[in-house]
């Protein structure tokens, strides 16, 4: 997307940046986000339990920012990544002159560094640095000492330095700098963590770290494999993965931050740093389908290691390297993003049961065997344990797919992912010739088809429910037609997507289900966004169903929201035309990759039975 200009008022902090105002960088390990004023407010420690650096976005500058802005009250902005790249440009005209400031995180090696170099454009421009240092969400204020070249920063298991290209006086534990800034001259910092039991960084160049890292991105970009209309727009949303992914493993996680709100000021603040395998089949098909196949391999694997053990006890989510303790707490010293509490850190979802995980996980094996990926003999050993669980568990209630805080039910949608492992199963020994009582999974591939549609579907209303029994609708069933439970064409899909369109589009953007009424499913209090990647499978079904203008005009509307550096959040609050959820939202970019093959395919399709 093209960059855009605005008035930023970076000195008032008591009017808080929106969350579309930020940008990610990242080293494949951990990221940063950086705002639109020059601040960074929210950074990820490279250790599992991802305690955060700074926490500026939950609480306010007291718990730890860095920001470099100019020292004018008001300036203009405009902002945009290097091609191809997480590289970070913003640039501030002053009334004296312009700057640039250049922000990334090399690929991550040994240590995980945060480059910033500020670059005069024109003019002088008047500078400040302010750096808190706070770890563990905001709450310890580190002990800093002065080394010949660097400030040393330790409390407990972290150590960070800091190589400043200006000079800095330091005061009640924030360290500052003011310096002008003329055309043609650069001013480097470099912000490095590390363990801190563990020898100092040495000291490096950071005009060569952000060489190294715009080359190291370019190489990887170049081997995007879409070539369609909507190419920078996948593009972007590919490196957002990429980004978000924790490269030893493989795991990908669903954002980089906890506690951003669905609603704002509201309850339902939940912590996204974790690996999902709801996320496993659309995430392998966006990755394959894109050209990234050491990725999807990769993906895999993690997959393939974190369900290990009894399928009864698979799980709805891991940490990044496979951790299955996630405990949830409340970090009540954090105010919260504009007022939003409680702030939590762990996903107490970890102890739900979610049957549709067992479809996800099968769908995924499935899609990496179609892609044509090496074999793991682990694979098909896994989805038999799945499978002799499925066959005696599919019956189960169970939280579902949004990990409802309620009561357990008959999810519509779970009993349709267990039809689709079911189906999974089958498809292995037919088309794969790997050894399974093909005749008993038919049987039980019939038998849920055949309750899902006795059950689940609502004669009268010409819908399929949210759950057995319920009038309600939910946005997870447009994913019938996508996993191939029924084709478009049926007209229980079609009566199904009207439903959804009547009944949770707002403004045309799909909610996940209504949250306002008497007896909502969830318990919580009413009110959330609507829901970014339901509102992509519905741009999949209009273009099943041939309403390709209409596939068309709301995948441009979805485009849209992108902030101008082209990242999504989980939601967005169609009131106030604000950005809401965790940020950058891996699900929603995952949907957005698929959904630009869907349409491009589409329109391959139309444009073939034109010319024949």
């Amino acid at each position: 997307m093209a960059p855009q200009s605005r008035l930023n008022q970076s000195e008032d902090d008591s009017l808080p940046l929106r969350i579309e105002d930020y940008a990610l960088i990242g080293d494949t390990h951990t990221g940063a986000l950086v705002g639109s004023d020059g601040s960074i407010d929210w950074l990820c420690l490279p250790r599992f339990d991802s305690a955060a650096a700074f926490a500026a976005l939950l609480g306010g500058p007291q718990h730890g920012r860095w920001l470099l802005a100019p020292a004018a009250r008001e300036h203009r902005v405009r902002r945009k990544y290097r091609g191809g790249t997480l590289v970070l440009e913003t640039e501030f005209q002053t009334d004296t002159g312009a700057v640039r400031l250049i922000d990334c995180m090399p690929h991550r090696h040994e240590h995980a560094d945060v480059v910033r170099i500020v670059e005069g454009l024109s003019g002088r421009v008047r500078m400040r640095m302010e750096l808190a240092l706070r770890f563990d969400y905001g709450q310890i204020e580190p002990w800093m000492r002065r080394l010949d070249d660097r400030l040393l920063f330790t409390a407990g298991p972290d150590g960070a330095t800091l190589q400043a290209g200006v000079a800095t006086t330091t005061e009640d534990m924030v360290t500052r700098a003011e310096f002008v800034v003329a055309e043609g001259q650069r001013v480097p910092f470099l912000l490095s963590w590390f363990p801190s039991h563990t020898p100092l960084p040495e000291c490096v160049d950071a005009e060569r770290l952000v060489t190294e890292t715009e080359a190291w991105w370019r190489d990887w970009t170049s081997r995007l494999g879409y070539r369609g209309e909507w190419r920078d727009a996948v593009l972007r949303s590919a490196i957002t993965l990429k980004a978000l992914t924790y490269e030893p493993t493989g795991g990908i996680v669903a954002a980089l931050t906890t506690s951003l709100p669905e609603k704002l000021g509201g309850v339902r603040n939940w912590d996204y740093r974790y690996v999902w395998l709801r996320d496993a089949a659309f995430t392998l098909d966006a990755l394959t389908a894109s050209g990234y196949l050491d990725e999807a391999r990769a993906w895999r694997d993690w997959l393939l290691r974190a369900a290990a053990g009894d399928a009864s006890k698979l799980q709805v989510m891991y940490g990044p390297a496979g951790e299955r303790r996630l405990p949830e707490m409340e970090a009540g010293w954090l105010p919260g993003y504009e007022g939003s509490r409680p702030v939590r850190i762990g996903n107490a979802a970890v102890g739900q049961f979610q049957l549709d995980v067992f479809g996800e996980v099968m769908d995924a094996l499935h899609l990496a065997r179609q892609s044509g990926m090496e074999p793991d003999p682990a694979a098909w050993a896994l989805q038999r344990a799945v499978m002799e669980f499925l066959e005696s568990s599919w019956q189960q209630a169970d939280q579902g797919i949004w990990e409802v805080r309620g009561p357990r039910r008959q999810f519509t949608h779970s009993k349709v992912m267990a039809w689709v492992a079911f189906d999974r199963a089958v498809q292995a020994v037919e088309r794969s010739g790997l050894p399974g009582p093909i005749d008993r999974w038919r049987r039980l591939r019939a038998e849920v088809h055949a309750d899902v549609c006795r059950q689940g579907y609502d004669g009268d209303r010409q819908t399929f429910t949210q759950s057995y029994g319920s009038p309600a609708v939910d946005a997870s069933l447009l994913l019938l037609p996508l996993v191939g439970f029924l084709p478009a064409s049926d007209e229980r899909v079609r009566g199904t997507v009207a439903a959804v369109e009547r009944e949770l589009c707002q403004d045309g953007f799909v909610l996940r289900y209504a949250t306002d009424e008497a007896g909502a499913v969830d318990g919580l209090p009413p009110g959330e966004g609507a829901f970014l990647a339901c509102s992509f499978w519905l741009v999949d079904n209009l273009t099943l169903l041939g309403r390709h203008d209409d596939a068309r005009q709301l995948c441009q509307r979805l485009l849209g929201l992108q902030n101008d550096v082209g990242l999504l959040a989980e939601q967005y609050d169609v009131g106030r035309r604000r950005l809401v959820g965790n940020f950058p939202q891996a699900f929603s970019h995952v949907a957005l990759i698929n959904t630009a093959h869907s349409l491009s395919r589409s329109a391959a399709e139309v444009e073939h039975q034109a010319e024949s």
